[in-house]
């Protein structure tokens, strides 16, 4: 039996303080007022101290209601009956569907040992060419979408979680607009996808500490199915919405600030995270995709900044599209040998091809006068951007680079494209 605590020492925001003993970190309690009952976690321990975080608000909690610790974490269930699921960030039913209780497990274990992990070696194909082609996905990875607000993030994830080749999507939301949280639930009951997702949303309207157990909540689930041989992709956004609802949580605790206000355990606690991407031996796996915004597109806010030294790469999304400079996949070399033999050498010359163009353009924007060959670079862009940069091409690998050939054959000599005598015979296009 639990001992009950009747008086609650402060109230500041949503953080109550007790003096309390063995009470441990992440700890539940039940808050029980006039009212009814209100969950909390244990965000600190300070001495006989403990400091607990209302999930839903302390709004109605006065300093003598009762407070009664539950020996246990947060849990989530992690029944098959998740799927389809919409649920809020602490796990309640979102759809209006039961509450699910059984196979409960705790939310914000340690990530997984590294002697349990296997080397990545299989590409995850999405239908998008700017990421199959030039930057792939490969299973187990960790990688940010670093954007600003108002370009179509969400709209991307939507379309990746329709198309991904994997057993099942984990989406979680924070610090979401209700329009957005509408438009993922249509948008994957309108296209079936809904029977292999399982969602966990916090909207902006939501108590601030919901946001921080929305990845938690998503992990814990995917390692669980992902130890039963799934293939999981979690699907995160936004990481900046989580940052700032930590540094509130700090803030209300009166921790010392590091960078632009936020905590100095920033970077931990964005790595704890992301470490949970795995691939198991004899099992599945799991790869993480999470929008981070950069506000005022500044890659040193702090968020983006440490996001950067825990993750894999980035896909930089910047005008409706992924721009294929400073967008960086570092395991794509461990999959685009294993594609089509001419991956790497088309990847490469599109690229250099597409530097190139961009350069003829601010020569023109100057006033230059364009040559033949700057002329073929500028048709060779417009080419790309429509065929290959437009997110709203759907295209399988393959097809993407018979496009590229396409589109050098049209443009180009053979000789002029630099790539091997052996590779163009097999695949340059007869006319």
């Amino acid at each position: 039996m639990q001992k009950i605590y009747s008086q609650i020492l402060q109230i500041v925001g949503d953080v109550i303080t007790v003096e309390a003993d063995g009470v441990g970190y992440r700890e539940l309690a039940e808050v029980r007022t006039s009212k009814g009952v209100s969950l909390a976690q244990v965000i600190r321990l300070s001495g006989s101290k403990v400091f607990l975080q209302v999930l839903s608000g302390s709004r109605g909690i006065s300093t003598n209601d009762k407070v009664r610790f539950l020996g246990h974490p947060m849990r989530v269930s992690s029944s098959e009956d998740l799927l389809g699921r919409i649920f809020t960030g602490s796990g309640l039913p979102r759809d209006n569907g039961p509450a699910l209780t059984d196979k409960l497990i705790p939310i914000g274990g340690p990530s997984v040992n590294p002697t349990k992990r296997v080397v990545p070696k299989e590409m995850i194909r999405t239908g998008i060419p700017m990421i199959d082609l030039f930057n792939s996905l490969v299973v187990s990875q960790k990688l940010p979408i670093f954007s600003v607000a108002g370009e179509p993030y969400n709209q991307l994830l939507s379309r990746i979680a329709m198309q991904a080749e994997v057993d099942m999507i984990i989406l979680g939301g924070m610090g979401l607009k209700y329009d957005d949280y509408l438009f993922f639930k249509n948008t994957f009951e309108r296209h079936g996808s809904l029977s292999k997702t399982i969602m966990f949303v916090h909207t902006a309207s939501d108590p601030t500490v919901e946001c921080l157990l929305v990845p938690d909540m998503c992990l814990a689930v995917a390692e669980k199915f992902a130890q039963e041989g799934k293939k999981i992709l979690v699907l995160l956004t936004d990481m900046t919405n989580f940052s700032d609802s930590l540094k509130e949580i700090a803030i209300t605790m009166e921790q010392i600030p590091s960078n632009r206000g936020y905590p100095g355990d920033l970077y931990s606690q964005l790595a704890a995270r992301y470490e949970k991407a795995v691939d198991f031996k004899d099992a599945g796996s799991i790869t993480i995709l999470a929008v981070t915004t950069m506000p005022g597109d500044d890659v040193t806010h702090p968020v983006p900044d440490n996001t950067g030294y825990i993750t894999e790469g980035q896909f930089y999304l910047r005008g409706g599209r992924i721009e294929p400079f400073g967008s960086l996949s570092r395991l794509k070399q461990k999959v685009n040998d294993l594609t089509r033999s001419d991956h790497r050498a088309i990847m490469d010359r599109m690229i250099q091809f597409y530097a190139d163009y961009r350069e003829t353009l601010e020569k023109r924007s100057l006033g230059f006068r364009m040559s033949a060959w700057d002329n073929k670079l500028l048709d060779f862009g417009e080419r790309f951007e429509r065929q290959l940069m437009d997110l709203s091409v759907n295209i399988p690998l393959e097809e993407a680079l018979d496009i590229c050939w396409g589109i050098l054959s049209d443009i180009f000599e053979p000789s002029a494209v630099g790539i091997k005598e052996s590779l163009l015979k097999e695949y340059w296009p007869k006319k």
